[in-house]
């Protein structure tokens, strides 16, 4: 990281940093391991963006609501995966990668299933209607592209808030949903610009294609979910008490297992 930015003298990889030299050293620490799960997730993806292809070039919605829930259904247990691995690195578990994906997707696969089928609707959707916009012989609106644009920035929002809890707590849908809510009114301008990043993200690779497509090898798509766990983790840590919470989890698992002896 010294070739491109200036070297902290007090940096210690060997102790939680905070700010920029936190996001130094998940990258240094992590790296490798989230590039082979985001190749993974990508590859848990490939039906879903077949799907959205295939609906798209024979410009039929029929086509696109199945085919973007089922592709969802199969991305939906690769993107719990995905997340699972990004906030072990951000609360420093020791777990191996590929044990802990491997025991991320026994956890959640069930969970993430209905979840996927909404993503990759929601997905399917903003693509559809992007062409839509492309194909119409009167430009659309600056309302029309803001409003586009805002609402799918609220999705963004949204999903960046479920993901977590669905990978980290067992709980019932409509409480996931209530302390999304809930957070995302507390920390609403946090929320927003941890989504606004995302939507940028996502803006870069649809605008600059086809020359981004040589990107997705590197970030795949474990990038576009680190930077903004990585912006609001220390909020969703404090609020749902993140660490605390499975640091207390553990201690009882091990305490049972030291009873069962």
């Amino acid at each position: 990281m010294g070739l491109f930015v200036r070297e902290d003298p007090d940096y210690n990889e060997n102790i939680r940093q905070t700010g920029f030299n936190r996001y130094k050293q998940l990258l240094s620490l992590r790296f490798a391991q989230w590039w082979k799960v985001g190749m993974i997730t990508l590859a848990g993806f490939a039906p879903l963006a077949a799907g959205i292809i295939c609906a798209i070039l024979v410009s039929s919605v029929l086509v696109l609501i199945p085919c973007s829930i089922l592709g969802g259904m199969i991305a939906g247990p690769f993107l719990a995966g995905l997340y699972d691995s990004i906030l072990r690195g951000l609360r420093d578990d020791p777990l191996p990668w590929k044990e802990a994906w491997v025991r991320a997707w026994k956890q959640n696969w069930r969970e993430s299933l209905v979840p996927g089928a909404v993503m990759g609707l929601m997905v399917g959707l903003y693509a559809f209607m992007a062409m839509l916009f492309w194909w119409a012989q009167v430009p659309p609106s600056l309302g029309t592209v803001a409003l586009y644009l805002f609402s799918l920035l609220l999705v963004l929002a949204v999903n960046i808030l479920l993901w977590p809890q669905l990978v980290l707590f067992r709980q019932k849908s409509s409480a996931r949903l209530r302390n999304a809510a809930l957070f995302f009114i507390k920390r609403f301008w946090r929320v927003m610009g941890v989504g606004l990043v995302q939507l940028v993200y996502i803006a870069v690779l649809v605008l600059f294609a086809p020359w981004t497509i040589f990107l997705l090898p590197v970030t795949g798509m474990w990038y576009a979910v680190f930077l903004p766990q990585l912006l609001i983790y220390e909020q969703l840590n404090q609020d749902f008490r993140i660490e605390e919470s499975l640091a207390e989890s553990f201690s009882v698992t091990k305490l049972e297992c030291h009873s069962a002896k």
